[in-house]
């Protein structure tokens, strides 16, 4: 099971938000660490139910290898504000312009790097256009729909966000988790983070991405024609695309592939330091290329 996430900004992070052209994003900013040369940018993206602060675990050590990080939470996600009912405003194209403003309002050529959900809008924001960007790196993000066992989960969401309020659903989902998947570490102040988080999601941010998960079309040759060095990182296991289809995918891009072992879904807070190490090798890479 994943790690909860940390609400809490890691040590020289600040939370605020971000204004951009299509307005403010609410985002975690981790510089560089002192002493250490600057690398780089990176702009990352969570996955659906997710936030910014799943990607507090990376902070520290993408920052001790000279990367600073700036973690988003998307339009009606969390933090961030959104239209409560209106679904077209959460369109793919919608959430993937949203990106390219967060780039340019971070003033450089950014490392992009989405997990899941925010995988695929990453990869619609690449394909408007590249130029505000360095790399991409998919993180246990898939090269079309969901799993038929995570489309299940998401109809069963979307059914119960048509009769219920948010915060019946959340004590609903708790109620069906069984016992060993509802304990986190840290206590009650986790567990009321996690409830607030989910309460700060907008209805049609959640209805209307649901969906994009479960029609997503497969649009990875469209994405190996971008001249950007990519990069797809995974666990060992996933059950929301199968390992095997990720390898397939990478291969199709010609991009490097990393497995963390020891995760599944979300190796950003399973495997914090071994996922930083092989996404700021990438990095590394990346820059030395010249790409």
């Amino acid at each position: 099971m994943s790690r909860p996430p940390t609400f809490v900004p890691p040590p020289g992070a600040r939370a605020y938000s971000l204004r951009t052209a299509r307005g403010e994003f609410a985002v975690v900013d981790a510089p560089a660490a002192a002493g250490v040369e600057p690398r780089g940018v990176a702009l990352l993206l969570p996955g659906f139910t997710g936030s910014k602060e799943d990607f507090n675990p990376l902070h520290v050590p993408l920052a001790e290898r000279g990367y600073r990080t700036v973690a988003v939470d998307g339009r009606g996600q969390f933090e961030s504000d959104g239209p409560e009912n209106d679904e077209s405003a959460y369109a793919q194209e919608e959430l993937a312009q949203d990106v390219l403003a967060q780039a340019e309002a971070l003033g450089t050529p950014v490392h992009l790097l989405g997990h899941s959900l925010g995988g695929q809008i990453s990869r619609a924001a690449v394909l408007i256009d590249y130029s505000p960007f360095r790399s991409l790196t998919l993180m246990a993000s898939g090269p079309a729909q969901i799993s038929v066992s995570q489309q299940q989960r998401v109809k069963l969401l979307r059914d119960a966000l048509g009769v219920m309020s948010m915060a019946e659903v959340w004590d609903a989902i708790q109620a069906m988790e069984p016992p060993e998947e509802t304990e986190i570490d840290g206590g009650l102040d986790d567990r009321e983070d996690l409830r607030r988080r989910w309460l700060g999601n907008k209805p049609a941010q959640l209805l209307a991405t649901g969906r994009q998960l479960c029609i997503e079309a497969d649009r990875v040759a469209e994405l190996a024609a971008v001249p950007l060095p990519f990069h797809v990182l995974s666990g060992a296991l996933d059950d929301t695309w199968p390992v095997t289809l990720l390898d397939e995918m990478a291969v199709r891009l010609r991009a490097r592939r990393t497995v963390v072992e020891g995760a599944e879904h979300s190796p950003n807070t399973d495997q914090p330091l071994a996922t930083a190490h092989a996404v700021a090798g990438f990095w590394d890479r990346a820059a030395e290329s010249g790409r």
